[in-house]
């Protein structure tokens, strides 16, 4: 199988190539990660065997340019869509550019999959378009409430590969991931998991908007890239056209994410709550419907937060502090 990896420099896509690149994968041919650099760096690619392999190919491009996409897709099975503008809070100052990226970047893959002829369009979206839910049991059935731009796109998005499905004939499926948490090579600091670890580490008090109560599924980031890979490589498993995906048991309302973060970190930390401040979306999702494909999450929060510590204290590169706040 001969796979295209939209977005691939990022903190997903770095987790995800060295799984799809594993020596012991004889499933994956070939590799190309089509990346325009304004998210990732070409470091993510490290130690994937970038020069050094004729399974992996990178190709320089924007997902805004039909005629890039179609480029980096020829010759290709599948193609795994993660490129877009991420930190959902933060695209309420870019509607247009998140819109351009969000959703006209989608329109550009899935037309060029339909006159590739490719066979299997996996894509990325989030369980962010759930907005502020009242139920605590969400699954793919409940009518999704976006309260921002990126999760507007996402859900526009997902409609869009829905309907090319039907128009050109190949397998798509539309991951609604949980928010990321641990390391990756590509890894972010504006997602509250590994925020709130940033701040421990550099003993500065984690700060809760709202009263903490709202609630949020998480995922370890290997796990995304594993049901990235899952769904890529199985499409007759992955036969729905939407998935939440994350597991049962790891939905956590944020002041308990400080709690724990305080717990395996540093006891005396300080955890402050700006009551004033909206604590942004709220949903609290189930994942029954992802156990029909096979796929199942391995990583614990605690496990994760741990790693994502030790990383950083036993190499001492800290990230330099985020310019925004944790979506």
């Amino acid at each position: 199988m001969r796979v295209l990896v939209t977005g691939g420099c990022g903190y997903i896509g770095s987790a995800l190539l060295p799984q799809l690149l594993a020596e012991a994968d004889t499933d994956v041919e070939h590799v190309t990660v089509l990346d325009n650099l304004s998210a990732g760096t070409p470091r993510n690619l490290m130690g994937v065997g970038l020069g050094t392999t004729d399974r992996l190919d990178f190709q320089r491009g924007d997902v805004r340019e039909y005629g890039d996409v179609e480029n980096a897709m020829r010759n290709t099975d599948t193609v795994i869509h993660l490129a877009a503008i991420t930190g959902a809070d933060s695209t309420h100052e870019r509607r247009e550019e998140t819109f351009d990226v969000n959703y006209e970047g989608t329109e550009n893959v899935v037309r060029a999959a339909g006159k590739l002829g490719v066979e299997n369009v996996v894509f990325a979206s989030s369980c962010n378009l759930y907005g502020r839910a009242s139920s605590t049991d969400i699954d793919e059935t409940v009518d999704p409430d976006p309260l921002n731009p990126y999760a507007e796109a996402k859900y526009d998005a997902e409609t869009r590969v829905r309907e090319a499905q039907n128009e050109y004939g190949f397998n798509a499926t539309a991951l609604r991931m949980s928010t990321n948490y641990g390391y990756s090579p590509g890894v972010r600091f504006n997602l509250v998991v590994n925020y709130f670890v940033f701040r421990a580490l550099t003993d500065r008090p984690l700060t809760v908007y709202g009263d903490g109560s709202n609630w949020r599924p998480f995922i370890h980031v290997r796990d995304a890239a594993r049901a990235y890979k899952h769904a890529a490589l199985n499409p007759e498993s992955w036969t729905e056209d939407v998935y939440n995906v994350g597991s049962n048991d790891q939905n956590y309302q944020v002041e308990t994410i400080a709690d724990v973060v305080q717990d395996e970190l540093n006891n005396g930390l300080e955890i402050t709550y700006l009551r004033d401040e909206h604590p942004g979306p709220s949903y609290h999702v189930n994942f029954d419907r992802l156990a029909d494909t096979g796929f199942e999450p391995q990583h614990t929060l605690r496990a994760g937060i741990r790693e994502l510590a030790d990383k950083f204290t036993t190499t001492s590169q800290l990230p330099p502090t985020p310019t925004t706040d944790p979506a």
